[in-house]
């Protein structure tokens, strides 16, 4: 699941795939996670083995596509159907892992999460926030983006199930976009302000 809705954008450019580096190499499958069924939804992906805190669990991969064919993508799926593996991995890269996907695209958002997602260099990898034990089920915090005039109805589509005792209902970001926008605008703007 990606870690923000789709935004709109004209940009049509595909990210040129990049040479592994070392220190990030791709992990497309690991030792330390299967995937299967989940209580949460659907599929999930579990520990097999102990994860220390601070540990890259996988990477989380799929076609990576431009902004404009994510939105296309999107837009073909039906208005109740809130399931996507779309991933914001930059602003001109979105990761589909539907398509050449692995089982990182499984992983569930949860209220109380163990595991966050990182970018880095357009890349995005799992690791653990907190020591993990094999058979507990790893998820991360989706937050993803909403606007205020969005549709309720749409928005429904994103209700959380995680089982957390403090699960905040949903999977969307606390606040609203837009609301973010204006506080960060204003902010700037007081600031800009006490300036002069």
């Amino acid at each position: 699941m990606p870690t923000s809705r789709r935004k709109k954008s004209d940009a049509a450019v595909k990210s040129p795939k990049k040479k592994r580096s070392k220190s990030n190499p791709v992990i497309a499958q690991s030792p330390l996670v299967k995937a299967r069924n989940s209580p949460i939804h659907g599929k999930g992906v579990y520990a097999i083995a102990p994860i220390k805190k601070g540990a890259r669990i996988i990477e989380y991969l799929g076609e990576r596509i431009s902004h404009a064919e994510a939105d296309r993508r999107y837009e073909v799926k039906g208005n109740d159907d809130g399931h996507t593996f779309l991933f914001i991995a930059s602003n001109r890269t979105v990761i589909d892992a539907g398509v050449d996907g692995n089982d990182a695209r499984f992983i569930n958002h949860h209220c109380n999460p163990n595991c966050e997602t990182v970018i880095e260099g357009s890349r995005v990898f799992i690791d653990a926030i907190r020591n993990i034990e094999p058979g507990e089920e790893l998820g991360y915090d989706y937050q993803l983006t909403w606007e205020s005039t969005d549709d309720p109805a749409e928005l429904a589509n994103y209700d959380c199930r995680c089982g957390a005792k403090k699960c905040r209902g949903t999977m969307l970001d606390r606040e609203p976009l837009d609301k973010k926008k204006a506080k960060k605008a204003a902010k700037k703007k007081s600031a800009k302000g006490k300036r002069r």
